[in-house]
């Protein structure tokens, strides 16, 4: 990225610029800058945590809760991530009361141990990979726009116990996610419980390609740099790409200093007070089976001066004309910006004044002309500071958006157990405009089961679930809805489901049989999902998973 902060009187005298021509003037101010920015940095503590305890792999307890406090990470990679009855409110209150309210968090799918990051600084993107060998997990990633000009992409982690065959498969696909997702010059941190019983296992040297994986490691204050509850196996990692391993620093805590990272066993560390409120009982609590993982690193930093750094789109993208973009920034002692648009790369026009600095985000209809040559550019509403798209982005015509186009995608017939609650029908809208739901029915062979009240819509390639009851839809879930008559009713015997618009046109429909309802908790799903008028199979064939609700079949929103 390509910030220009002017700001001369931080650099130079008046005197040496009188003294100087134009172009003499501009270098001077450059290589000031240079100067100072290489002398500036920010020490940012990376922490990875399995510090769940008690019966439930939680966070209740307060045992985990008192360690990350006492080490102050500022970006964590969280395993078995569960608090109070994991709804937003729950999680948003464990995370202010364990790092603060101004730390930003994302968590993985609503499963039985999510993984999740939680980050001091702003979270521009985040989302799950799949992993393949588990159903009660994924790979939670984030990218971070940490202090300096390089982003950092945190990913929690949690490989299975089972052995080190599938731990293997595990970190294969780590490894290809990671090379085909995070840009060649980002930082990349991969943090969590590894469950290897050794340092030489071929699951970890799978990921040599995109993090460094050789010693040293971080220790404890007895110099063990094992993690298990024995301390015996070292069952945690934090391991990072190359480019951020030349800026590690030691991890100081009290006055001992770790130059390699440190291992946070409350039961050994002396003086436990350095530490507080963290207690030396904290580590030995009952299901406490991991130690804390911290290190130490040193970024580059612009925020010793105010900037400002266009971030997304900053090149290379492909968008549509007549779409909605979200145009996002970083910035440091700004209070408002400017936002402009160029679609020639030379000559900008206004497309936002004054915007509030601190949103970071502007949604930005995209102009109807085509170009491969388009940069955005955002400035200081009040001084000289800029930055515009690293290099071009490109606008084409894609026609007219498809009509609505609403489809049956998954079904849940034999809810898990005997709760009929759980039974659920999955709406898609393959479509690229929205569809207005006012008026239209799900039914099933026998009777109407629900009633789209007025004013639902279902946005183009969006998805809407209908539940039995809303108390079985997924926490956190907002595009879910509740079966009007109070049940759907569904036949695990085979049965037919109907959607029919507010005229009683049918719109799509399926017939299923009961070797599609045969076992509980599984649904029955599009192949290819979510497309028109594909075959219904087992969900499980598509997925370890039993079913996804609301979300694709490998689990990913």
């Amino acid at each position: 990225m390509r910030p220009f902060l002017v700001v001369l009187a931080l650099w130079l005298t008046a005197a040496a610029l009188v003294a100087c021509g134009p172009d003499k003037e501009q270098a001077l101010i450059d290589d000031s800058l240079q100067a100072t920015k290489a002398l500036s940095s920010t020490r940012v503590r990376l922490m990875a945590g399995n510090l769940s305890s008690g019966n439930g792999q939680d966070y209740n307890s307060g045992h985990g809760i008192r360690i990350f406090q006492g080490l102050k990470p500022d970006i964590v990679m969280i395993q078995e991530f569960n608090f109070g009855n994991d709804s937003e409110t729950a999680i948003r209150s464990f995370v202010d009361q364990t790092f603060g309210s101004t730390f930003s968090y994302v968590r993985g799918a609503p499963t039985q141990i999510p993984n999740g990051v939680i980050s001091r600084y702003p979270i521009i993107a985040s989302g799950d990979w799949n992993d393949t060998q588990v159903d009660n997990r994924e790979f939670t990633w984030a990218r971070i726009d940490v202090p300096g000009p390089v982003d950092l992409w945190a990913i929690s982690v949690h490989l299975l116990t089972t052995g080190a065959g599938p731990r293997q498969s595990e970190t294969a696909n780590l490894t290809r996610y990671i090379q085909a997702n995070v840009p060649s010059g980002d930082y990349v941190v991969i943090g969590g419980d590894f469950n290897v019983g050794s340092r030489s296992e071929t699951s970890v040297k799978n990921l040599s390609s995109v993090v460094a994986t050789a010693g040293p490691y971080p220790v404890d204050s007895k110099g063990n740099g094992n993690t298990s509850a024995s301390r015996s196996k070292p069952l945690d990692w934090l391991l990072v790409s190359d480019g951020l391993t030349a800026l590690g620093t030691p991890t100081v805590v009290g006055n001992n200093s770790f130059p390699n990272g440190f291992i946070a066993d409350t039961r050994v560390y002396s003086p436990v007070g350095d530490l507080s409120p963290a207690l030396s009982s904290d580590s030995a609590a009952p299901s406490m089976q991991h130690m804390g993982v911290v290190r130490d690193f040193s970024l580059p930093s612009e925020a010793s001066v105010p900037f400002v750094r266009a971030v997304v789109p900053n090149g290379g993208e492909t968008l549509a004309a007549g779409a909605t973009q979200t145009i996002r920034w970083s910035s440091f002692g700004v209070s408002l910006v400017n936002v402009d648009y160029s679609a020639d790369g030379l000559t900008f026009g206004r497309v936002a004044s004054n915007v509030a600095a601190s949103t970071g985000e502007l949604e930005w209809v995209i102009p109807a002309s085509t170009t491969t040559s388009a940069r955005i550019r955002v400035s200081d509403a009040q001084s000289m500071l800029t930055d515009e798209s690293d290099a071009p982005f490109t606008v084409i015509d894609a026609g007219p958006p498809p009509s609505p186009q609403v489809i049956i995608n998954e079904v849940l017939a034999n809810e898990p157990g005997s709760n009929s609650a759980g039974e659920f029908i999955e709406l898609y809208n393959a479509g690229g405009t929205a569809a207005d739901l006012s008026g239209w029915t799900l039914s099933d062979a026998t009777v109407t089961r629900h009633v789209f009240p007025v004013g639902v819509k279902l946005e183009g390639g969006a998805t809407l679930v209908v539940f039995g009851k809303l108390s079985a839809a997924p926490p956190n879930t907002a595009s879910v809805a509740e079966a009007s008559t109070g049940t759907l009713g569904l036949s695990n015997s085979g049965d037919s489901v109907k959607l029919s618009d507010a005229s009683s046109t049918v719109v799509d429909s399926l017939a299923y049989s009961s070797a599609l309802a045969a076992v509980d908790g599984v649904s029955m799903n599009r192949s290819p999902e979510r497309t028109p008028g594909a075959t219904l199979v087992l969900h499980t064939a598509l997925s370890p998973r039993s079913n996804s609700p609301t979300r694709s079949v490998n689990d990913t929103p």
